[in-house]
């Protein structure tokens, strides 16, 4: 495995490669979600390329920017073993000559995580938009659990032409169910337990759906139920066009639930 630090190096060493390529855009702190991307890379291209890069632009004022787990040499290990060709690690002045957001996402990102995080993804996109530039891939990879971002990535592509086909994975989780997040390590043994609650409430749905229940108020208020106790910021059932429905419809809903533990946001959500 190669480790890259600069843009001039990316590009040069991008002119040479053929095959197909698959990217996976990380923020570091790699846990068993990213590997199973890495994997899923490497069994479906001839070559891949991870990135970790901690995206100044896509945290607002207040947010956990300068605490944000950072693991680089561990994160260089698990790249190795898992066979990753080329580990991009840019510095933020490689990226950015400055903070200026030069993207700005459709009107449907002010809804849900966009309502309560207003600009967020703006600075998603425009990183994953530089970063697509950089290493010209054949697929990219992105995890289910960050489902509003996947949407409004697959929604750059096709808009912009982008000739990349967009691969979404399956949520990883841990035993306990608790989803794969850089952010679990924020919690503690009391909190963590509590967060099972979330990972319950999602498969409560998923039964009760696949027992033929299609009223959204009624999936939202058992979910609540089982959520009581918790800070519970939204619980939604939309479209794939994340577009908040009364009527369940199979094969075309998301189920998403957002549960605060003071500063940490813990995101869940279940594709039906």
């Amino acid at each position: 495995m190669l480790v890259v630090k600069t843009i001039e190096e990316l590009k040069e060493i991008r002119k040479g490669l053929n095959g197909t390529i698959g990217f996976i855009p990380t923020m570091g702190a790699l846990h068993d979600g990213h590997i199973s991307l890495i994997k899923r890379a490497k069994e479906e291209n001839e070559l891949v390329i991870v990135s970790i890069f901690v995206n100044p632009t896509q945290f607002l004022k207040g947010e956990d920017l300068s605490t944000y787990p950072r693991k680089a040499e561990a994160d260089i290990k698990i790249c190795q073993m898992c066979k990753v060709d080329y580990l991009f690690i840019p510095e933020i002045n490689a990226i950015y000559e400055n903070d200026e957001v030069l993207i700005k996402a459709p009107q449907n990102s002010y809804v849900l995580e966009g309502f309560t995080r207003p600009g967020h993804f703006d600075g998603v996109l425009q990183v994953v938009l530089k970063l697509f530039n950089l290493t010209q891939p054949t697929n990219a990879y992105f995890g289910k659990k960050d489902a509003q971002q996947l949407a409004l990535i697959g929604q750059m592509v096709k808009n912009l032409f982008i000739p990349i086909n967009i691969v979404a994975c399956d949520i990883v989780r841990e035993i306990s169910g608790l989803a794969m997040s850089s952010r679990n390590i924020y919690l503690s043994v009391e909190q963590k337990e509590e967060a099972l609650k979330i990972s319950k409430s999602i498969y409560m749905a998923g039964n009760l759906i696949s027992k033929g229940e299609r009223s959204s108020k009624l999936v939202k208020n058992k979910i609540y139920e089982v959520l009581a106790g918790l800070d519970v910021e939204y619980v939604k059932v939309v479209d794939k066009k994340f577009n908040e429905i009364e009527v369940i419809e199979p094969s075309n809903t998301i189920i998403l639930v957002v549960v605060r533990f003071g500063s940490i946001r813990l995101l869940d959500n279940i594709w039906m």
